[in-house]
């Protein structure tokens, strides 16, 4: 049992619930995983070794007393440090909360907790969620595990959470997800990561970005491991009045491995057609493999996404300063220079501009409906590049120029914008070895059928299985 740190959450519930292996065995496994390798990787800004073992010998006492919580009772994770833990510091990445000590869980915390899962410690992350390449002037950088030699990024904002689910060093994570933020290190990392439908999972007790995009969602290396997180979240909650009030599914129940029949959408203009060629490439074979297990693949354009980069911009900016403010005018030489910066460019958005930026939503969430009314999921790649070195700034796309950050965020914000649920998952590897990620977008609250999608195609395929050479 070595080697359990590279084991599933389901694969480490299922060998708790029969004794196979004990809780504390499990927690010890990645504890030593994270005194080996979190030092070089950066993943953790926090680390609770004795309030883990603590709640791991408990959990083993009450599987003992056949008291079990269900399937993740006694099992490990770790969720990024904007969710608030009790009695446990949420830095939010930042400085300006290095001592913050909350008094009660988030609500995702708390569920998880009621589910018999077990915080190993808390996540690096880019500075208040607000970067997509993963940087922490802070805490420090946290390391890509398939290059952490020449330092590439991991991806972000929740960068610990891509490198501690790719290195072994937690089998799942809560990130969060306001322009791709989940997405982006799940693709860089080779790692899954699936963005909720705005509303179905709570951000009560979570730091904000930008109220109106914020989503929370897990990260994991399987399909079935986001859904049995997913499930333990999901649901309304008085504490945050935008959580939706349908029922929950059984997730995992969805996950029957079956595609005939499902219509799959191949997003070209502004998606695939954009995206380095390896990338466009691996995409591409991922739709033949669900064609050829039966799937129903056609060609479709969102012509409206043209307009999201703009608007997004001007929606994320007003909300973000309307959270800082206040630290923005005492304390801004405290944030890191390129959150400071963006915070700084809210105080330029008009209301009128704010207006207008929220009726463009309004258009492409409706033209994403449309394209859903026909179809079951939507493809396109996660990311249009691999993971790039920490300080590049530029790089080339198929229609031109652009710098890392927009390229990172430009095929995930869209579905921000709209609110409809979207996973990225594994589906190749660049010539040099880097991760691949495509990306399954649903219809709203039909999350079951985005990661029956996934988890099809991982039956199929191996990527999701690879491991990282420096790790």
């Amino acid at each position: 049992m070595s080697e359990l740190f590279w084991a599933s959450m389901a694969d480490l519930g299922r060998m708790i619930a029969t004794k196979e292996v004990s809780p504390v065995e499990v927690i010890r496994a990645h504890l030593d995983r994270i005194a080996a390798l979190d030092a070089k990787l950066r993943a953790f800004i926090t680390v609770c070794a004795d309030a883990a073992l603590q709640a791991a010998r408990g959990a083993e006492a009450d599987l003992m007393a056949g008291k079990v919580a269900g399937p993740l009772h006694g099992v490990p994770w770790a969720p990024k440090d904007l969710y608030s833990t009790k009695g446990v510091r949420t830095t939010g990445g930042s400085k300006i909360l290095a001592d913050s000590v909350p008094r009660a869980d988030a609500t995702v915390v708390a569920r998880l907790g009621a589910a018999g899962a077990i915080v190993l410690g808390k996540l690096n992350m880019h500075e208040f969620a607000y970067g997509p390449e993963g940087l922490n002037a802070h805490y420090g950088d946290a390391r890509n595990p398939w290059d952490a030699g020449a330092h590439r990024i991991t991806g972000g904002s929740s960068s610990g959470s891509g490198a501690a689910v790719a290195a072994g060093l937690a089998p799942g994570s809560l990130g969060s997800d306001t322009g791709g933020s989940i997405r982006i290190p799940a693709s860089l990392c080779g790692i899954t990561g699936l963005k909720p439908t705005y509303g179905r999972v709570s951000r009560a007790g979570v730091l904000p970005l930008a109220w109106s995009m914020d989503h929370v969602g897990p990260m994991t290396r399987t399909a079935r491991d986001c859904a049995l997180i997913l499930h333990a979240i999901a649901g309304y909650d008085p504490a945050d009045p935008t959580t939706s009030v349908l029922p929950v599914p059984d997730y995992t129940a969805a996950l029957t491995g079956d595609m005939k029949g499902l219509r799959v959408g191949l997003l070209r203009a502004h998606f695939t057609d954009v995206a380095a060629p390896d990338v466009r490439a691996s995409v591409e074979a991922a739709a033949k493999q669900l064609e050829r297990a039966g799937a129903i693949v056609d060609e479709v354009n969102l012509a409206q996404v043209i307009h999201v980069a703009a608007a997004s911009s001007a929606i994320v900016a007003s909300e973000a300063l309307a959270y800082h403010a206040a630290w923005m005018r005492s304390r801004a030489q405290d944030y890191q220079p390129d959150v400071r910066e963006r915070l700084r460019v809210g105080a330029f958005i008009s209301g009128t501009h704010y207006v207008r930026a929220q009726q463009v939503r309004a258009l492409v969430s409706r033209e994403v409906d449309e394209a859903l009314a026909k179809r079951d999921v939507l493809l396109a790649p996660a990311t249009p590049i691999p993971a790039t070195i920490l300080g590049e700034r530029q790089t080339t796309l198929a229609d031109g120029k652009s710098d890392v950050r927009s390229a990172l965020i430009r095929l995930t914000r869209p579905f921000n914008f709209s609110g409809h649920p979207a996973c990225a998952a594994p589906c190749g590897f660049t010539g040099s070895g880097l991760p691949i990620g495509l990306q399954i977008v649903g219809r709203p609250f039909d999350e079951a059928t985005v990661l029956r999608v996934v988890d099809a195609y991982q039956r199929l395929t191996d990527w999701h299985t690879r491991r990282p050479p420096s790790a």
